[in-house]
């Protein structure tokens, strides 16, 4: 008999069977509801939430093993010292005693001399609020220390939907069922958005029509009636083509436009100029394609666009984003609740982070900002009036940039320098892990509190601990806490306890007793929130101009901008390379989970037949894929997934897991997209030969 409960007052061993309510930690717009089931303390089941409207008891293959995870037999379990050279991943166990004394004393003669010489290195290997931005943004600020520009996957699309839009605002996912057209650009739903899928199923089955636009021929577009296999980084010349389309046959919503929107006739010239047949040359694709879809589009509703992250991670991808959301305003499309495009819902969210992070400790300090992208140079620079105090210290938590930062071979020039003080909170001895200092064991999901917003839905979710820390593992939040307390700093500042702080995250805007009740408490948004205009801009209109962005010195309308490294622009390197998740691993996190690395067997590398025949390459063949930032070895895969000119690198796999200790990310650059300061992953050219 089980006994279902959500309050954990004390992990203690249990002879009946419990039943723990969570939220999946990880970066992805499901945010699942989690239901943990424990025996004798132990967790021996992790299952989806079945009475969750947006989970409904269904998990994908990763997090359903999340128990292997938690108790995999290389967890760290203990605070550990380096005792190699760095980079070969020696250690010896030491107390935290001994190492949070050492850290402290370490970061605080840093500090000292120039407390912006040390950096917080951290992204999204939790989502939560408390685990991630809350202790640990305190302590940095009251340091002083650089700021971290967290820009590695969504702001130049989050960024140019604030332009455009007003926030990270857009459709509720669960209207898509209702719709009869939909769009999924720039996504691998069936992978990376499972519980949009269903609702993107339960339309067709109703008879809506699915079309995905994706370079690369990916499970979704299998499933979908159409596929509209464009060339990397065209996809603002294809929307523009659909305003074409749009304007010339008059499907418009005159009286929607008028009203709602903001620099209509200077967005009507500029789409003129794109011709289907001049969008057709850009994208690599047929100029009937463009005209049926840009038909489709205009003459059906409700129509829905779900656009995903993988479409920006280009020179102008925030252009690319804002072309496509200005589309709906153009049909009126926001009028029904199954209309509109959705991208984010994380900006619908009343979230406190002053509250949780306390920027007022920065105390009229301006600490400099390093981009997490520029990483690898940056580590590698010298102390300047331009760039300042050299790097002397990092702190690593919830990220691996070892491996998911572009241009790996800086990166791990940088972090292997001798005068570099680094410190990494894991669960694992990652790629980056091999490079700390000191390595401290942090706690999983299933060990500590923590509450989540989610991109894809509009509800908040609660995490209780289910079990107790695994080993001598600790919360990051508690790790600060010590930290801050060893160097003397206020204690009143870190007195807040974790499930304090998840009070404090939305404070009155929600119900945190409904949060304890059931697990999650959902927004009250109007199901179609843009019917009447009313955009969180500052015109409270759609703006196809934005004034912010010309004031910024940036073209204030959507346009196409060619990638850094167009697609037949080098003999040297002819392939256009992009380099999308591998299905069962969440960008480099569960790539050591020995069942999941197993249904990825190897790195392969996805490439067309007719480039395949052209290198005299065979299926299952060691390629070099190679650039002048560097060469990645793995198994060839002659796919139809991959058009002519075009190859897919599956990412990320760990260096250490790669046939010559590299992964995908020693060929990207570092340069970034012309909005939102991200990186350009997918804008990369390289060739490819036999090992």
């Amino acid at each position: 008999m089980s006994e279902s409960i959500g309050i954990h007052p004390s992990v203690s061993p249990a002879k009946a069977a419990i039943q723990i309510r969570g939220a999946c930690p990880h970066d992805c717009p499901d945010t699942c509801a989690l239901v943990t089931t424990v025996e004798s303390g132990v967790a021996v089941r992790v299952a989806g939430n079945p009475d969750h409207l947006h989970t409904q008891g269904v998990l994908c293959n990763k997090v359903s093993r999340y128990t292997e995870r938690t108790y995999h037999p290389q967890r760290l379990q203990y605070p550990q010292r380096r005792v190699g050279p760095k980079g070969s991943g020696q250690f010896e166990r030491v107390t935290w005693d001994e190492a949070l004394d050492d850290i402290a004393q370490r970061l605080g003669a840093i500090a000292a001399r120039n407390p912006e010489a040390i950096l917080p290195y951290s992204y999204a290997g939790t989502m939560g609020l408390v685990q991630s931005e809350s202790i640990a943004a305190r302590f940095f600020h009251q340091l002083g220390a650089s700021l971290l520009d967290r820009t590695i996957c969504s702001t130049a699309g989050a960024e140019a939907l604030g332009w455009t839009l007003g926030g990270k605002v857009g459709m509720k996912v669960e209207f898509f069922a209702e719709a009869k057209l939909i769009v999924i650009w720039g996504s691998n739903s069936i992978t990376s958005n499972l519980h949009f899928w269903r609702q993107a199923q339960i339309a067709k089955r109703a008879g809506a029509k699915l079309v995905c636009i994706d370079p690369r021929r990916s499970e979704t577009a299998e499933k979908c009636h159409e596929h509209i296999q464009l060339q990397p980084g065209t996809d603002a010349a294809l929307a523009l083509a659909l305003m074409h389309e749009l304007i010339v046959n008059d499907w418009l919503d005159h009286e929607y436009i008028a009203r709602h929107t903001l620099g209509w006739e200077a967005l009507r010239e500029r789409a003129l100029r794109w011709t289907p047949e001049r969008a057709a040359s850009v994208c690599g694709i047929a100029v009937e394609q463009i005209r049926a879809l840009a038909r489709d589009y205009g003459t059906t509703r409700p129509a829905a666009i779900r656009l995903n992250y993988g479409m920006q991670r280009v020179r102008g991808g925030g252009n690319a984003v804002r072309a496509v959301a200005c589309l709906p305003a153009l049909t009126g499309a926001w009028r029904h609740r199954a209309g509109g495009v959705l991208l984010s819902s994380s900006g619908q969210f009343p979230v406190r982070k002053t509250a949780l992070q306390r920027t007022d400790l920065l105390a009229g300090r301006t600490p400099r900002t390093i981009n997490m992208v520029t990483i690898g140079d940056d580590l590698l620079r010298e102390s300047s009036e331009q760039f300042g105090p050299k790097i002397e210290a990092l702190v690593v938590y919830n990220s691996n940039p070892l491996a998911v930062a572009p241009e790996s071979s800086k990166v791990a020039a940088g972090f292997g320098r001798d005068d570099l003080f680094t410190v990494v909170l894991e669960h694992f001895q990652t790629d980056t892990a091999d490079y700390a200092d000191y390595l401290l064991p942090a706690t999983t999901q299933l060990e500590h509190w923590d509450v989540h917003l989610s991109y894809g839905h509009t509800d908040v979710l609660l995490n209780r601990p289910a079990i107790a820390p695994v080993g001598q593992s600790k919360p990051n939040t508690q790790i600060f806490r010590e930290l801050a307390q060893r160097m003397g700093l206020d204690a009143a500042i870190y007195a807040d306890d974790d499930e304090t702080l998840c009070r404090k995250a939305f404070s009155d805007a929600i119900d945190f007793n409904e949060l304890l009740d059931k697990g999650w408490a959902t927004l009250p948004i109007a199901d179609a929130p843009f019917a009447t205009g009313d955009f969180p801009t500052p015109s409270g209109k759609c703006e196809f101009f934005s004034e912010g962005l010309a004031r910024l010195g940036v073209d204030g309308l959507p346009d196409h901008l060619p990638n850094y490294e167009t697609a037949g622009s080098s003999t040297r390197y002819p392939l256009a390379m992009i380099s999308p998740p591998a299905r069962n691993f969440l960008n480099s996190t569960f790539v050591n989970v020995d069942s999941i690395r197993a249904m990825e067997r190897e790195p392969i590398l996805e490439m067309n037949a007719a480039d395949a025949a052209a290198r005299g390459l065979a299926s299952g063949a060691v390629v070099r894929v190679f650039n002048d930032r560097g060469d990645y070895h793995c198994k060839l895969e002659i796919s139809e997934r991959a058009r002519p000119g075009v190859v897919h690198g599956l990412g990320v796999w760990w260096r250490k897991f790669g046939l010559n200790g590299t992964n995908v990310n020693e060929l990207t650059s570092q340069r970034l997209t012309d909005i939102g300061r991200a990186p350009v992953f997918y804008d990369c050219l390289v060739q490819v030969q036999a090992a």
